[in-house]
């Protein structure tokens, strides 16, 4: 077998860092400088980063992507390890621009997020409802139908809760369509230990929020299970499903199951950890079983965004 000579190698190294992706410019680095992960680990230590040999191995295998600030702050040294320019590897964190189709919406700017959560703040104050419910998520499931025109045609959830504080007897469930939703004709079910009460929405943002009262007040400490569910169907073509974490919690399971009349040529799972920042931590989903479909599992929520994006094309 031929080897690659340190010329070679080099030059294999800067087409990497120029074009990416992340996980093979790390190894290509890591394999230039002749460096093992626990020397790696060793030097990272010696100027105050910890990170684990497995999750080094996770990095250069594209198992895993580093996202959180701290992983962040590892990679800037990193590259000072690697001997590399500043920002060689970081820059190639940051995604690419997303890809025009005429079957993928144009991604909501940060400008329209931000007004979208303004609108959000306002109908949750007219349910008098506050930021933390009351209620901790020990586990939910979640099931989104993608129906046979590529639309969000309906999405249900299975929760079990704990309360924090005495007198919780109701949750707040929000909802928000795709493009062109008309969250006016969306219909709110309850369908396990809970009852629909208010519903407010605003319809130039296709949002909807609606309150889910339970039949009894939960004592601090006590745990409810109850599920719900939205059928929509109002909106237009739908690319992805997010769901947004304001605090830690349990175990979260995301199900998007798709017609078979529509279905999606490439599915990615990723994270954000805000709506303005990049999505992070993507891997590739395969589609099976019976009832087409993909999902994620997040053993421990964190503060953030979780979601699953789907190509057509």
């Amino acid at each position: 077998m031929a080897r690659s000579t340190p010329h070679a190698a080099e030059a294999e190294l800067a087409r990497a860092l120029r074009t990416g992706p992340f996980h093979l410019a790390l190894r290509m680095a890591l394999s230039a400088r002749g460096l093992a992960l626990h020397r790696v680990q060793h030097r990272l230590a010696q100027r105050g980063v910890k990170v684990g040999v497995t999750s080094l191995s996770y990095w250069q295998q594209g198992a895993r992507r580093p996202c959180r600030p701290e992983s962040l702050r590892a990679v800037r040294v990193l590259e000072d390890v690697l001997d590399l320019p500043p920002h060689a590897l970081t820059r190639l964190l940051v995604e690419p621009a997303e890809r025009t189709s005429t079957d993928r919406p144009a991604a909501r700017s940060y400008r329209a997020l931000v007004e979208e959560s303004r609108v959000l703040a306002r109908l949750l104050a007219d349910l008098e409802s506050p930021e933390d419910g009351g209620l901790h998520t020990v586990c939910q499931l979640e099931r989104v139908l993608i129906g046979a025109h590529r639309e969000l045609r309906a999405r249900d959830s299975q929760h079990v809760v704990r309360a924090h504080r005495d007198g919780v007897d109701r949750y707040v469930a929000i909802h928000h369509g795709d493009a062109g939703c008309d969250p006016g004709r969306v219909a709110v079910r309850a369908t396990d230990n809970c009852r629909v009460g208010r519903v407010r929405w605003h319809t130039a943002s296709g949002v909807l929020v609606a309150e889910l009262l339970f039949d009894t007040r939960l004592r601090s400490g006590e745990t409810h299970v109850f599920g719900y569910g939205f059928d929509d169907g109002t909106g237009g073509t739908s690319s992805e499903y997010v769901r947004g974490f304001s605090f830690a919690g349990g175990q979260y399971v995301l199900q998007v199951r798709f017609d078979d009349a529509a279905l999606p040529v490439r599915c990615l799972r990723f994270t954000q950890s805000s709506a303005g920042a990049p999505r992070c931590g993507q891997q590739e989903l395969t589609l099976a079983g019976r009832h087409r479909g993909v999902h994620l599992v997040e053993q421990g929520v964190r503060p953030g965004i979780l979601g699953i994006a789907w190509d057509w094309s």
